[in-house]
């Protein structure tokens, strides 16, 4: 691991009794590490140190598989591992292996990054070493990492303005009729005046005519008598 770039993490295994003991014993079954690099170690270091004795062997555990896989097959192996942490049986400390073309990621529910395989230390069986670019954070030391806020729903649009309800059902309010203006075509008072002396002074015409013609009317009378 040293000669691979991955001697911190080395040391943090020689450095546990319990982690050391426990990849000694796999060895012979088989075995796959996933070994962190120098500078992922050191930038992990600060939660590591708070870790108590017993978990950060279980960390260190978290990062082997009990058996072996050449980089060929590892490629091959999509889905849910158990590691060198989980205990017998039981459905904890595993992670989830994925693969997209030659790219190879390991993913848990602590963190919303990938430990992406870089490059392979050793590949002889039954150990096959691989170093990553991240320590792997199993979620039974770490809370799981917060779900993806969802997108805003777009806001409602405005509700178009509704028609008026019949009238039968809401009357309009009765309104008062406005005054009517005054009529525009009666004649001014001094016309009105002057009608008034042409009709008076056309009087006396009219009655003569009629007296005419009655005088007429007399003499017709007495001629045939």
């Amino acid at each position: 691991m040293a000669k691979g770039g991955c001697k911190a993490f080395a040391d943090l295994i020689a450095a546990s009794p319990d982690a050391a003991s426990t990849y000694q014993s796999a060895v012979g079954g088989g075995i796959t590490v996933f070994c962190p690099s120098d500078d992922a170690v050191r930038a992990f270091m600060p939660r590591y140190k708070n870790l108590t004795a017993e978990g950060k062997a279980e960390l260190l555990l978290f990062h082997a598989v009990p058996v072996y896989y050449s980089r060929g097959s590892l490629k091959s192996n999509n889905g849910v591992m158990n590691t060198l942490a989980t205990d017998g049986a039981a459905k904890n400390y595993n992670f989830t292996v994925q693969n997209e073309g030659d790219a190879v990621t390991i993913k848990t529910a602590a963190s919303e990054d990938v430990a992406g395989v870089k490059s392979t230390v050793l590949d002889a069986d039954p150990v096959a070493i691989f170093a990553v670019d991240a320590v792997i954070e199993p979620v039974e030391l770490f809370k799981p990492a917060p779900s993806p806020t969802p997108a805003p729903a777009p806001a409602p649009s405005a509700d178009a303005p509704k028609p008026a309800k019949a009238a039968a059902h809401h009357p309009a309010p009765a309104v008062a009729d406005a005054p009517r203006p005054a009529a525009t075509d009666s004649p001014p008072a001094d016309q009105k005046k002057e009608a008034k002396k042409s009709a008076a002074a056309g009087a006396p015409s009219c009655d003569l005519r009629l007296f005419a013609a009655a005088l007429a009317a007399v003499a017709m009378a007495s001629a045939l008598a």
